[in-house]
C-alpha cells in the first residue's frame, strides 16, 4: 500500500482539532477498540510474540494535524488483544536517506540467520527513495523497542516496476527457509532467503480482475477436521466487481514457489466498508509455541476513499482506529474451507454491566430501555419459516428523536444480511449485503458497537460487516423491528464494555 499520508483533509472533513484543555474528555474515541494516541494511524503491521507479550506496530504520523507527511512505526503491546499499552515510536520517520517507512513485517530471528544475534527482531519494510519502492531491512536487539537500519541498500531491490511493496515474511518450516510475499501490482511475488538479506524470486500469484493487490498475507493453518491448509490473503478493492474492498483470501496448497487455490474466487474476511490493510498473526500457547488452530486478525477501521473524513479530528484530536481484534479459525463446510471470525475472547473481561433480556418477541417495533455507546450485543433471530417476516433487525446508535441510526439485520424473503449506515453520520452513505440461507428459521447475530464503529458477525463468523459511523453522543438508543410478521430475538444480551486507558 502506498503510505505517504496526504496531510490535506478532504473538503467535507472536520479540520479543527479539539482544544487542548478539552482533550481529557472522551467524545468519539472508542471505549474498547484500539485507537492512536494522537494525530494519525493507518496500516497495522503483523504483531509478533516476544517475552510473553504481543508487539503491535502501526504506521503513525505525529505531524498530521500540523499538515506534515510521512509515517513512522509506533509500538503498542498487549497480553490479551484488547487492552494495549503505548510504547512510543520504534522507527522514526525519515531516519535515513531512504525516506519514511511504509508497510512491512517483522519476525523473531530465533536462530540468528541474519547475524544480529539469536532472538533479534527483524523488520523488512518498504521505503521509496526518489519514489522507487524497495524493501529494506531494519533490526532490533532490545526486544523490538527500537530499530537500526541494516543498510541503506535494499535487501529486495525494485526490478523496474511502479508497485513493489508491503513485504510479508514467514518461516517456511517445511523447507527450512524464509518466505516473503510481496505486492507487485496485479500479482504477489514469492521470494525465499536463508538469511533475510539475500532473496531469490521463486514464483508468483496473479489476479488481473481486482486491480491493485496490497498487504499480502500467507500462512499455514490447521482446520477443525484436523487437516492442514495454506491460506493466501491480500487487501484489494473489489468494488469494480460488486465485491468488498477489504481482505480477500484463498485456501489452497503451496509447494514452496506456487500457490494453487482450492477455488478461483476468494472468500472475504469482511464484507463491510472498513476493514482494510488487515493482518493475521498466530496465537501462542503459554510455552511460547504457536497454536496452528488459532490466528488473530486486526484491520484498519477506514478506507482510502475517505481517509481524512473523520470528526474525531475536531472532537478528540486524532484520526485512526482499528476494528476489534478477532479470533480466527479454519473450518470445513459447504464443499471447502473458510475462515470464521469471532471477537477475541478477552473482550468478556471488560464487561462493566450485563443486560440479560431473554426472549423478546416483536411484531412491528420495540424500543429497549437501555441506552449505551459501547457494547457487545448477541441474540438469535427466530421465526416461523411457514410465515416468514420480511425484515428483522435492530436500529443501533439511535437518536432520541428516532431519525439517525444504523440498521443491522436481515431481509428474509429475498434473503440477505445487511448493515446500513446511511441513516446516520458517516464518511459515505451505503449498505453492505451478504446472502443468507433462511430455511432453518434461525440466524445468530453478534454486534459490536463502540462510538464510531459497528461490526456485525453473522452465524459462525464466516461473514462480518464492519462499518465506520459517527453518531452524536446522544445517539445511544436501541430499537428492535420486525416488518410484515413477527420474530423472536432469543437470548438477547447486551454487555456494556469499557477498557480503562
Amino acid at each position: 500500500m502506498s503510505l505517504l499520508v496526504a496531510p490535506a483533509m478532504a473538503t467535507n472533513a472536520v479540520a479543527a482539532p479539539a482544544a487542548t484543555g478539552d482533550r481529557g474528555r472522551r467524545h468519539q474515541r472508542p471505549e474498547y477498540h484500539f485507537s492512536v494516541p494522537d494525530n494519525w494511524k493507518n496500516d497495522p503491521q503483523r504483531p509478533i510474540f516476544v517475552n510473553g507479550e504481543y508487539l503491535y506496530y502501526y504506521l503513525y504520523n505525529a505531524d498530521y494535524i500540523e499538515g506534515g507527511g510521512g509515517t513512522s512505526w509506533r509500538l503498542a503491546t498487549t497480553h490479551d488483544h484488547v487492552a494495549f499499552r503505548d510504547r512510543g515510536v520504534a522507527i522514526p520517520k525519515f531516519s535515513n536517506p531512504n525516506g519514511d517507512c511504509w508497510t512491512g513485517s517483522l519476525v523473531v530471528d530465533k536462530q540468528n540467520t541474519a547475524g544480529y544475534g539469536k532472538g533479534a527482531v527483524i523488520a523488512v519494510v518498504t521505503q521509496a527513495p526518489n519514489g522507487k519502492q524497495a524493501q529494506y531491512l531494519w533490526y532490533s536487539t532490545d526486544n523490538g523497542r527500537s530499530f537500526k537500519a541494516g543498510s541503506e541498500a535494499p535487501v529486495l531491490p525494485n526490478p523496474g516496476v511502479q508497485d513493489f511493496r508491503d513485504p510479508k515474511i514467514i518461516w517456511d518450516a517445511e523447507r527450512g527457509r524464509w518466505l516473503l510475499a510481496n505486492a507487485e501490482g496485479n500479482k504477489l511475488g514469492f521470494y525465499v532467503s536463508p538469511d533475510l538479506h539475500s532473496w531469490t524470486r521463486v514464483g508468483e500469484f496473479v489476479r488481473t480482475d481486482f486491480g491493485l493487490l496490497e498487504c499480502p498475507d500467507i500462512f499455514r493453518m490447521a482446520a477443525n477436521d484436523g487437516t492442514s491448509h495454506w491460506v493466501l490473503g491480500t487487501s484489494v478493492n473489489g468494488k469494480g466487481r460488486g465485491l468488498p474492498a477489504t481482505y480477500a483470501y484463498w485456501t489452497g496448497a503451496f509447494d514452496g514457489s506456487s500457490f494453487t487455490p482450492d477455488h478461483p474466487e476468494p472468500e472475504w474476511l469482511d464484507y463491510g466498508f472498513d476493514f482494510y490493510g488487515a493482518v493475521t498473526y498466530p496465537h501462542h500457547k503459554a510455552s511460547g509455541a504457536e497454536d496452528a488452530t488459532l490466528r488473530r486478525a486486526i484491520g484498519w477501521a477506514n478506507f482510502w476513499d475517505y481517509p481524512h473524513n473523520t470528526p474525531t479530528l475536531a472532537t478528540d484530536a486524532y484520526n485512526g482506529d482499528d476494528m476489534i481484534v478477532r479470533d480466527v479459525r479454519l473450518k470445513q463446510g459447504n464443499g471447502g474451507y473458510y475462515l470464521a471470525s469471532t471477537p477475541t475472547s478477552a473482550v468478556v473481561n471488560y464487561v462493566k454491566h450485563t443486560h440479560f433480556l431473554g426472549d423478546v418477541t416483536v411484531a412491528g417495533t420495540h424500543d429497549l430501555d437501555i441506552r449505551a455507546l459501547a457494547y457487545d450485543l448477541s441474540c438469535e433471530l427466530v421465526w416461523d419459516p411457514a410465515s416468514t417476516p420480511d425484515n428483522v433487525g435492530l436500529e443501533l446508535c439511535r437518536a432520541p428523536g428516532g431519525g439517525r441510526h444504523v440498521a443491522a439485520g436481515a431481509v428474509l424473503r429475498n434473503p440477505y444480511a445487511y448493515v446500513n449506515r446511511s441513516p446516520t453520520i458517516n464518511p459515505t452513505a451505503g449498505e453492505t449485503q451478504t446472502p443468507l440461507d433462511t430455511s432453518t428459521g434461525r440466524l445468530k447475530l453478534r454486534i459490536l458497537v463502540d462510538r464510531t464503529s459497528v461490526e456485525m458477525f453473522v452465524g459462525d463468523g464466516r461473514v462480518v460487516h464492519s462499518h465506520r459511523v459517527f453518531p452524536l453522543e446522544s445517539d445511544n438508543g436501541i430499537r428492535l423491528y420486525v416488518n410484515e410478521g413477527s420474530a423472536t430475538f432469543r437470548d438477547l444480551t447486551i454487555r456494556e464494555l469499557k477498557v480503562t486507558k
